[in-house]
Formats: C-alpha cells, sequence, structure tokens
C-alpha cells in the first residue's frame, strides 16, 4: 500500500482516544506500492490512515500487525517451481507472469508455413479484376483468400502462389517448389476431381504417395492426402464450400498437431430440423443451417447446399453432420449443430420462414444495429403458414390472393392453421410482373407469349405466391400450363428466376420489379398485389417482434424499400383485420 513502513511493535496502544506520534524517517519510513520494505520494518501504514504534523512527523489512531499491507515474497511462485507446462498455447496473461518471474525468452513452437496454390485457366487472382471487371469464362480466385484466413486461424502462415495453370507439368512442379520451400504443408487447390484435367493427383503419385483420393463426405468428396519427400500435400476441391469443409476437415486438424495443440471443437446445441433432409447413403453431409430459438425450441432451417453456394457459408449460423449411413433428417427431428456463431446469438434471432421478398434483406440490415438477427428461408407462402403450424418460425411473409374476396391470406390462416391465433401486418405493395432479357428479344407481353415455342419460362415452386398468382391468369384465359415450355422449371426466390433469365436458362420468368431492376432486365407489369408478415399471437410479447414492427414502421425503413423500385410503404407496418 501506499504509505509509511514501520516496525508493527511500535505502533501499539495506539487509539483515538490515545494517538501515538512516530518521527519520519526514524520511526516510519514513506513507501510506494509495489516497493521492497525496508530493513527492520515489517508493515505498512496506509496513508490515508495518518494525521500530518508540522515537525516531520505524523499521528496514528490505531495500531497496525506485522505483515498487514504487505505482499510477501514468494507468494505467488518461488525458483523451482513450475510458472507454465510445455505445449502450452501462450495468453495475454502468460507474458506477464513469465516476465514477473524473470523470464525473458521462451522458446515456442515454430508456426507451421502452407503454401497455398490455385489452379485453374479460367481464374483470375482479384487483385488483377479490381482494375476491370471479368470478363466472358474468367472466375475469380478466391478460394485462396479463404484458405489463407483458415490458415491463420489456425496459428499458421499462409504463403499465397500465383495461380497455377490447369497442366500435369506446371501442377507437378508447384508441388515439387512447395515441399523443397520451407513450407511445412503443401495444398494445391482445385485439380482433385476424377476429371480428365485434373492433375493433381497424378502429380502427387508421381512425386511421392497418394494415401487418400475421396472421402466420404459431402461437400468435399474429391479431396486427395498425400506426401512428397516427408512433408503433407493435400488436393484441396475447387468448388468454395468443399475447398472450405475439406479444409477444415483435414488442413485444420495437420496444423493443431505440428503445434501440439488439441483439437479445438465448436461448441454444439440441440435442435430440431424445420424441414425433412434427405441425403445420400455412403458419406458424411455437412449441411448448413440457420438457427434460432422459436418458444421452447432451437429450430435449425436448411440452406442451399450446393458446393459452390459460398453464401450457404456467409449466411450459416451451423452445420448439421448427417452420419455416413443415414438417408436424411425428418421435419422436427432432434439433431446435434456445430454453431458458426456464438450461442448466445442464438436467442437474438428471429426465424422467418415463408414467400421471398427483396425487403428481407433490407429489413434483416436495419435489425443489425439493434442486435438482432433474420433467419430466412424461402418455401413460398403456403410453406410459411405450415412452418407456423410446426412451430417452426417466428413469422410467415405471405401473400396469398382469395379471389373471392379480394382479401389476402386470411381464407388460407383460416383453412391451414385454424387452431393458432395470429395477427397481420402489412409489408408492402409490390409490382409482379414478367422479367425478360435487356431489350425483350423475344417480345414478350402477355400471358398468351409464354405458351410460343420459341419461349421457355422459369417457375417459382409450387405454394408460392407468385405461383399462385400466375395459375389464376393462366385459368382465367383457358392456357394449359403443360403448353408452357419450363413450367415445371422451379425457383425459390425472385433474384433466382432473375438469374435464370439473365444467364438465358430461361427467356421469361415471373417475379418483382426489384428483382428485374437490380439484374438490369426489362419488366412487364401483370398485378399489384400486396406482401404480408403473418405472426402467432404467442409471439407478439416477443421484444424482437416489437422491435421489428418498430423498424418496418420507420421513415428510414420504407426510404430504403423505396429505393429498391415497384414497392409501396404508405401502410406498411399497418396491422389488417380479416373481413366479417
Amino acid at each position: 500500500m501506499d504509505g509509511f513502513a514501520v516496525r508493527a511493535e511500535s505502533t501499539f496502544g495506539a487509539s483515538p482516544d490515545r494517538p501515538l506520534v512516530l518521527a519520519l524517517n526514524r520511526e516510519a519510513w514513506a513507501v510506494n506500492t509495489g516497493r521492497p520494505l525496508p530493513p527492520g520494518t515489517n508493515a505498512v501504514i496506509m496513508i490515508e490512515n495518518v494525521n500530518f504534523l508540522e515537525d516531520e512527523a505524523f499521528e496514528i489512531e490505531q495500531a497496525v500487525v506485522p505483515w498487514q499491507n504487505v505482499r510477501r515474497v514468494g507468494e505467488d511462485f518461488v525458483a523451482s517451481e513450475m510458472i507454465l507446462p510445455s505445449g502450452h498455447r501462450l495468453t495475454a496473461y502468460d507474458q506477464g507472469a513469465l516476465l514477473a518471474a524473470g523470464v525473458y525468452a521462451v522458446d515456442v513452437v515454430q508456426k507451421p508455413r502452407v503454401l497455398l496454390a490455385p489452379s485453374g485457366s479460367e481464374l483470375m487472382a482479384h487483385e488483377i479484376l479490381r482494375d476491370r471487371p471479368p470478363k466472358h469464362g474468367e472466375a475469380i480466385e478466391f478460394n485462396s483468400v479463404m484458405l489463407a484466413s483458415l490458415v491463420e486461424q489456425a496459428g499458421g502462415i499462409a504463403i499465397r502462389r500465383p495461380i497455377v495453370q490447369d497442366e500435369f507439368d506446371p501442377i507437378k512442379q508447384t508441388i515439387l517448389d512447395g515441399v523443397r520451400s520451407d513450407a511445412h504443408l503443401v495444398v494445391i487447390n482445385a485439380g482433385s476431381s476424377a476429371g480428365s484435367e485434373d492433375y493433381t493427383a497424378a502429380a502427387i503419385r508421381q512425386l511421392g504417395e497418394v494415401l487418400v483420393h475421396g472421402v466420404a463426405m459431402m461437400p468435399g468428396k474429391p479431396t486427395i492426402l498425400g506426401i512428397v519427400e516427408n512433408k503433407p500435400v493435400i488436393g484441396n476441391p475447387g468448388y468454395p464450400v468443399s475447398a472450405v469443409l475439406s479444409f477444415e476437415a483435414f488442413g485444420v486438424p495437420v496444423l493443431e498437431i505440428m503445434q501440439g495443440l488439441p483439437h479445438r471443437s465448436r461448441p454444439r446445441m440441440r435442435a430440431v430440423s424445420a424441414r425433412k433432409i434427405a441425403s445420400k447413403l455412403g458419406r458424411e453431409e455437412f449441411f448448413r443451417v440457420k438457427i434460432g430459438r422459436v418458444g421452447d425450441r432451437v429450430v435449425a432451417t436448411p440452406l442451399p447446399r450446393g458446393a459452390g453456394s459460398i453464401t450457404s457459408l456467409t449466411r450459416a449460423d451451423g452445420i448439421i453432420r448427417i452420419p455416413t449411413f443415414s438417408e436424411g433428417i425428418g421435419q422436427a427431428e432432434d439433431v446435434d449443430v456445430e454453431l458458426l456463431k456464438d450461442p448466445m446469438d442464438v436467442d437474438r434471432t428471429l426465424v422467418c420462414i415463408g414467400s421471398h421478398d427483396l425487403t428481407l434483406d433490407v429489413l434483416a440490415n436495419e435489425l443489425g444495429p439493434h442486435s438482432i438477427f433474420l433467419s430466412s428461408s424461402n418455401v413460398g407462402s403456403l410453406g410459411g403458414l405450415l412452418a407456423l403450424k410446426s412451430r417452426s418460425s417466428h413469422f410467415a411473409p405471405s401473400h396469398l390472393l382469395d379471389l373471392e374476396t379480394g382479401q389476402y391470406n386470411w381464407s388460407y390462416i383460416r383453412r391451414y392453421i385454424p387452431d393458432i391465433p395470429v395477427r397481420v401486418f402489412h409489408g408492402v405493395m409490390r409490382e409482379q410482373g414478367f422479367m425478360v432479357a435487356k431489350g425483350n428479344p423475344k417480345s414478350i407481353k402477355c400471358f398468351q407469349d409464354l405458351v410460343r415455342d420459341d419461349v421457355t419460362f422459369v417457375n417459382r415452386q409450387a405454394g408460392a405466391g407468385t405461383r399462385v398468382l400466375l395459375d389464376y391468369h393462366l385459368d382465367r384465359l383457358g392456357i394449359d400450363p403443360e403448353r408452357i415450355t419450363g413450367y415445371h422449371l422451379e425457383e425459390y426466390t425472385h433474384t433466382s428466376v432473375a438469374v435464370a433469365v439473365l444467364s438465358g436458362v430461361a427467356d421469361v420468368g415471373m417475379g418483382v420489379l426489384a428483382a428485374a431492376r437490380a439484374l438490369d432486365l426489362d419488366f412487364i407489369p401483370v398485378a399489384v398485389e400486396q406482401y404480408d408478415l403473418v405472426i402467432p399471437e404467442e409471439f407478439m410479447g416477443d421484444e424482437k417482434i416489437r422491435i421489428m414492427l418498430d423498424v418496418m414502421r420507420s421513415p428510414r425503413y420504407k426510404e430504403r424499400v423505396l429505393a429498391l423500385g415497384g414497392y409501396g410503404v404508405d401502410r406498411t407496418g399497418e396491422e389488417i383485420q380479416p373481413l366479417p
């Protein structure tokens, strides 16, 4: 303590009635916190407990006992005691303890160096494409950037090599240069499947030994594991999700072993699956999911399973591992989820299952500053109502029109979820129509054009409100859907339909104006419809729901929605009552 060092015995007898006077530098010596005691002293009087006198002395009204307000030498550690064991990852606290013990340097494990070599004749480095857009046939190389971050998170040092062409000799030379460098692990990204231009396995086999070519996991099946000149070499799949999951399954454990670290597993949580997930026998499947707590259950909502769908990782909250000899998971089945997010975030997540709209992305973004996450799954309006029935979501976006009454959603609510008390809030009015390529090269103007032999259509899935709207007009006009080429070609979002038109897979599809505008497509208006949110009464007391409705009613949210184009927000956030 800051104060005065004394011999405790010299203070005995001091009291408020009989204060004791001590002379400075003869009976008491000034000390600061952390300083050693002067010889012959064994206690400290805190400075706030003394009354200073004018003549180099002070008085005290209470005695101290031996070693009061003193830290003893050796109470933390003494010579011969272990401070840290070997194989221990140093923390900020450890560094303080080492220096406190007079240890100024320690031997540490060298960080593993990982050489990452992307291969692919179609790839272009992102550094080049910053100055110009990709040309037709060029793809941005980003796998090595993701893998480099995974290496660094695992404690390694990533060395990114320039892109290697899809030819045997360059790939072979890259592997050879890598194993003869100071790298501890060599990773060739892509070139690991059974294609005619995939040379990685052959190159490893010629230079060393292929231990494994193909693993029982999906995505990630084409992974190659080999040894060349006593160094591990991994042939990492090219699809981005496969690349990440394969490296997490095989590359990260290698780096942990090299550093003498235990394998760090992700936190886990039990959940129920929002819908049935089918899986192939014979391989373990890593399924990406969104999760949130709905009532007393944590619900896992599957994301797209494609190995090239990188957003299925950026949007994922967790991963479900479907065992090798399982054919999948049933709806509402209990599953084990490996968390990719903080477990505390699960209780801050709103689960939304139903019709797709671009305004959901705006809503998710505006909820972010409130520390609320939106987990949305696009299964169509009817699928959203059925999700409410199974208590798998907090709310369902829906735009199901009753052709007899002209009211949206309520007749379907009575038909499909009659036993669930709900409230309906207006989302937006939105323009629906035909999305066609720029310039409308097929001159598509009306529903009758959909049956032309030179026109290919892309549809929304059964149960989607857009599909209901299409079928209504086809029935009204007496058009047989089976005459439409592509009627059974289905997509689950407005933007997916727009992409199908933009890429030439289809000539026309139905969707909202905002999706057409986002991809610079032409648009032929068909109808203005109402898009609403159906919320079970039991969740109306949830703070997250209250904040969501407040956000929807805010001027900022409405301005951002209007900027998308094709929306009306005059009634956004209003509660809609059913017709009598």
